[in-house]
């Protein structure tokens, strides 16, 4: 089962190599991993997309990371209400006699054309990873010359209580 868990460490040199390191040597795949900085100074957020079928093994995980010096929380996302997103760059061979057909087939994922050239135009695309898988899916009929995603990065969405929101609306 693939697992979305997200990692807050400090911001410090190697951190990443210390935590992709424990998961090799316990031998988990990852499938997508990111990292970037967070909403505090010297703390970054690394989520990381692992497939993992067994609980113990994944309750394991997450105590072997929690371990690790530089490693603030960890946090198993997967069955919490998130929003997942990831992004592709995906250069699509475009001549200018079916640029107009391509641009109209792509058009309900809503992808940004960031480059072009006479023969080839740059998408980029957000959104859910199958929504980026079927766009490359229905652009690779007219030859994907180049593609480059950038892995799932994830935040849990927020709640808010129905009473509350009822309260709200009311006053």
């Amino acid at each position: 089962m693939r697992r979305v868990i997200t990692v807050s460490v400090l911001n410090q040199s190697g951190v990443l190599n210390r935590v992709t390191g424990l998961l090799m040597k316990r031998q988990f795949n990852i499938e997508s991993i990111t990292v970037g900085h967070s909403e505090q100074p010297n703390i970054s957020k690394m989520t990381f997309v692992v497939n993992i079928s067994d609980e113990v093994k994944l309750e394991q995980m997450i105590k072997q990371l929690s371990k690790q010096i530089d490693v603030i929380k960890v946090n198993d996302i997967t069955d919490k209400s998130i929003v997942l997103r990831e992004l592709a760059l995906v250069k699509v061979v475009s001549p200018a006699n079916l640029r107009t057909e391509i641009n109209a087939i792509v058009e309900p994922f809503r992808p940004q054309i960031i480059d072009t050239s006479k023969n080839v135009v740059t998408y980029q695309v957000v959104g859910h990873p199958d929504k980026i898988d079927a766009f490359i899916e229905l652009i690779r009929p007219y030859g994907i010359k180049e593609l480059t995603r950038t892995g799932v990065t994830a935040s849990v969405r927020e709640t808010q209580p129905v009473e509350t929101l009822q309260l709200s609306i009311l006053k």
